[in-house]
């Protein structure tokens, strides 16, 4: 039977538990983007306390980006140098991390936030070997892995999605044109490190002729087959959409399960689950086997040893969704208590 603190493998990867921590915003950079020592204490608070992986906060691909102010970037000098140093540390704890990549506007000149129709073949080619560098940055800096930012409303989360992705050439149409992007990014990644490739993706979106399940589906199989290691299912409005009145319901449940029928890799569930109860009865009565925690990390670091020691933990996290509205990697509420 399953349980959150089972030794697993995760692809070609150790786990310590069935527990991903994603980051989402990172508040405690400094304004060159430098690593602080805030951010390096967090981290090795969250490899200690027994989490299985770890993918960071956001990592802007571009630094005029909407949320680059509020993510890490690596467009400063030292930044594989100071990543070097965060890898190294959480290896430590026999943790594997993995940088997440992504950016949610392209601008070119003159010319911003443009829509995906709009972007000429130069263009995609250029966004292509971004991507591609930024991944060697990331495997010299000694991460284990790259999450590819696929889900919620980032960039390429667009490109992939028939609501948003009207054009007619080989990057628009049928569901493989308009992945197409992607797929030769994962080629040339995988031909040029030694990275894992996660994809975090959308389950499904709820726009007009947007993305259903049943394309997702597709998606993944042929991500999984172009090379894709593991993904994450995630939701466009995630997190704050579990927040609503039913807390114990988490809609993606089903349809994480039908995507695990249809692939041979990982599947991480994204988000929706902050007590130890819900997450185990969660292992018994589906076919999910990763679960990824943000927010209950963001009240905590730590929270996993007391789950560890209690065997019935709950977070403290009082979903008040105040770090992700004020895009901040730290709690509102927990930094005023005092246990």
């Amino acid at each position: 039977m399953k349980d959150i603190f089972d030794f697993c493998e995760f692809g070609d990867l150790k786990l310590n538990s069935r527990i991903v921590r994603t980051g989402l915003w990172e508040s405690q950079r400094e304004k060159s983007g430098n690593f602080t020592p805030e951010i390096y204490d967090r981290y090795e608070n969250i490899a200690a306390s027994g989490v299985g992986l770890i993918i960071t906060e956001l990592i802007s691909l571009y630094p005029r980006d909407s949320f680059s102010k509020y993510s890490h970037t690596m467009h400063y000098k030292q930044f594989v140098r100071e990543a070097k140093d965060l890898t190294d540390l959480v290896h430590i704890y026999d943790v594997p991390i993995f940088g997440q990549l992504g950016f949610v506007q392209y601008n070119k000149k003159t010319e911003q936030n443009m829509h995906v129709e709009d972007i000429s073949l130069e263009d995609i080619r250029k966004i292509q070997t971004d991507m591609v560098i930024a991944c060697q940055k990331l495997d010299y800096a000694g991460f284990d892995g790259v999450q590819l930012a696929l889900g919620n409303y980032y960039f390429l989360s667009r490109f992939i999605n028939p609501t948003f992705n009207t054009r007619e050439d080989e990057f628009g149409g049928n569901t493989f044109n308009r992945l197409r992007i992607v797929l030769e990014i994962i080629k040339v990644v995988k031909d040029n490190t030694d990275l894992h490739i996660n994809c975090r993706l959308n389950a499904f979106d709820g726009t007009t002729n947007g993305m259903t399940l049943d394309e997702t589906i597709e998606i993944a199989k042929l991500l999984e087959k172009y090379g894709c290691d593991s993904l994450q299912i995630t939701r466009t409005r995630s997190p704050q959409f579990f927040t609503r009145e039913n807390k114990d319901k988490n809609p993606l449940i089903e349809a994480t399960d039908k995507i695990i029928d249809n692939v041979n890799i990982p599947v991480i569930l994204g988000g929706g689950v902050n007590s130890q109860k819900q997450v185990n009865d969660l292992f018994k009565s589906s076919k999910v086997e990763f679960v990824s925690m943000q927010r209950p990390f963001v009240a905590d670091s730590s929270f996993l040893v007391d789950w560890q020691i209690k065997g019935n933990g709950e977070s403290k996290c009082k979903t008040c969704n105040n770090c992700y509205w004020k895009k901040t990697s730290t709690c509102f509420i927990r930094p005023c208590k005092i246990d």
